[in-house]
């Protein structure tokens, strides 16, 4: 009879921890580290200018870090990547190869020649980034 007492009283006890331990367990699982509001939108303005002199300006809202992660995902860039990162090639379609035509995509920031890759360069919100078509 004691012995009965005691299995009934031990497992009992082991219900109660295995209960707890399951509801620490979804309470835990409930932890927002995804909340979407900790996202930063952020805006800037980015310039396209052609090698005849024109140019073309776009906003750009984005989430991303990087100011090529954000002309990448709006398409307004693309080219090749390397040991010293993302050689841009084209930039709204128009694409330059300084060894064919003699011309290439300067990036600039701000108005001043990038001493940073596009892909290496954090977006800043309000700031202005550029690609020149420059001769080589």
């Amino acid at each position: 009879m004691k012995k009965t007492i005691n299995s009934r009283v031990i497992l009992s006890v082991i219900s109660l921890m295995l209960v707890a331990a399951m509801a620490f367990s979804f309470t835990a699982c409930n932890n927002d580290n995804d909340n979407p509001t900790d996202v930063v939108e952020k805006n800037f303005t980015f310039t396209v200018v052609y090698k005849d002199g024109t140019s073309e300006d776009f906003h750009v809202v984005t989430e991303r870090d990087t100011v090529g992660e954000a002309l990448i995902d709006e398409e307004l860039i693309s080219g090749t990547e390397s040991t010293y990162g993302l050689y841009v090639d084209t930039v709204n379609g128009i694409k330059y190869d300084y060894t064919a035509d003699g011309y290439y995509w300067a990036f600039y920031i701000n108005g001043e020649y990038a001493s940073t890759g596009v892909d290496s360069t954090e977006v800043v919100d309000g700031a202005t980034y550029s690609f020149v078509a420059e001769a080589a």
